[in-house]
């Protein structure tokens, strides 16, 4: 059993990071710098395309939303676990 500090602690990274990650992912796509311009798109032709379809940038922004909603739900129903003596 981790003490109550080290579990409140842990809980704050993880929403943290859900947070983070949910936003990135969330703008990322509808941001022409980070997404039309982006290396890795230029030199695949066709990773290019298939990222520049709207249902994809959709997905993306899909796992964003998500992240976001578990980093609430992780915040919201946290219970704190303490041990029995």
């Amino acid at each position: 059993m981790a003490p109550v500090w080290l579990q409140r602690l842990s809980l704050f990274v993880l929403v943290c990071f859900c947070f983070y990650l949910g936003v990135l992912l969330l703008i990322a796509p509808w941001w022409p710098r980070l997404w039309d311009e982006n290396r890795l798109f230029l030199l695949y032709p066709t990773l290019s395309s298939l990222a520049h379809s709207g249902f994809v940038r959709g997905a993306v922004s899909g796992l964003g939303l998500l992240n976001l909603w578990i980093g609430a739900s992780e915040a919201i129903h946290y219970e704190e676990y303490r041990p029995r003596r």
